[in-house]
């Protein structure tokens, strides 16, 4: 099978995508760009424990995150120390919230938005519907706040899903524990400063106003079985990782799909799956990015696996992690990758960097 090989396994030259790809191996201290050849061509060395990925801005510096020991323990995606780098390694910027998770994405105006968790009352925490009872988490049950702030650190803008109305209608999946209300995996500043984002336990991606703070567009389908990386495209389309992590739907047809959906009708426009279906699948984390030729580069998350198909689904790039954890207690013996992504050798991202 494919992912018990590492490196890279396939590369068709002629349709694969040209680029460098990016990527964070979780229970690690750094962050990779590779060629179409697998070769690392730079990195980035952290001050902890990736916390769980990093991307380019448009200035060449890598935004990302590392664990940090405060803040709630045993909480999936933790982060807690959101960190700008500029191509050198050196930290031009950077903000501590102990309660920080999985997201941060800058802004078009220079601010930074991501995710953080806020404990919720007791009488909150009553209203919450779903999850496995008696599975709470030590200090009760978290819930999603997402945050903008400045460069100096200050918030300008946020929202909490434990003042929102909408969000206590959709309950946590009965196999999740309830630890979370909500579980927002993906945040995505849309151009008129509304916010996407995705909210994993609830099986629910959602339009923030940011006006009103009240959703304007929402979707809540349990068939994807959980998601991950919901963003919009330049088409107006969502893309995501849909992960299958769920057992009610589970049996031969069981499987992680990448779909591309039309917001307005709510239909699958375009969707990349195995043949035969389980021979793709990441229960958790993974990702997907559409590429300026019109392919799209998966990340299985679960193998470390990222690839790269055409709108047929043909495979025409395909890499495999050799990074694997070795003394991070949640990420041991795994070579788990979160997301990935590639930038052309002229995007602003990479721009001339590599040839210093």
């Amino acid at each position: 099978m494919r992912h018990l090989r590492t490196g890279l396994t396939i590369f068709d030259e002629a349709r694969a995508t040209p680029g460098y790809t990016i990527f964070s191996p979780l229970g690690r201290k750094a962050t990779h760009l590779i060629d179409m050849h697998g070769r690392v061509v730079h990195e980035w060395r952290l001050p902890g424990f990736t916390g769980i990925y990093a991307y380019l801005l448009p200035n060449g510096n890598l935004l990302a995150a590392v664990q940090t020991t405060a803040g709630p323990s045993n909480m999936r995606g933790k982060g807690g120390h959101i960190l700008e780098l500029d191509w050198d390694g050196n930290t031009v910027w950077e903000h501590v919230d102990p309660f920080h998770h999985h997201d941060q994405r800058r802004c078009a105006n220079g601010n930074t938005v991501y995710a953080s968790w806020k404990l919720l009352s007791d009488e909150q925490a009553r209203r919450v519907k779903g999850g496995r009872e008696g599975t709470e988490h030590a200090d009760g049950i978290y819930g999603d706040v997402l945050r903008e702030i400045d460069r100096q650190g200050n918030t300008v803008w946020e929202w909490e899903a434990r003042s929102s109305e909408e969000m206590y209608r959709y309950p946590i999946n009965p196999i999740c524990a309830r630890v979370e209300f909500s579980h927002a995996n993906s945040v995505w500043p849309l151009d008129n400063g509304d916010l996407l984002v995705n909210f994993r336990y609830n099986h629910l991606m959602a339009i923030i106003d940011r006006e009103i703070q009240a959703f304007k567009w929402e979707f809540c389908d349990w068939s994807f079985g959980q998601q991950h990386n919901v963003h919009m495209l330049d088409n107006g389309n969502l893309l995501f990782f849909a992960n299958g992590a769920d057992v009610l739907y589970g049996g031969p047809g069981a499987g992680s799909r990448v779909i591309e959906l039309d917001p307005g009708t709510k239909e699958i426009v375009w969707q990349y799956q195995g043949s035969p279906p389980g021979t793709f699948f990441s229960w958790f984390i993974s990702g997907a990015q559409r590429l300026e030729t019109g392919n799209t580069l998966i990340c299985e998350g679960v193998w470390g696996r990222i690839f790269e198909v055409t709108p047929d689904g043909e495979i025409v790039w395909e890499y495999i992690s050799p990074y694997f954890s070795e003394d991070h207690p949640s990420y041991t013996g795994g070579n788990y990758v979160f997301r990935a992504y590639r930038y052309s050798a002229s995007s602003p991202e990479i721009a001339g960097r590599l040839n210093r």
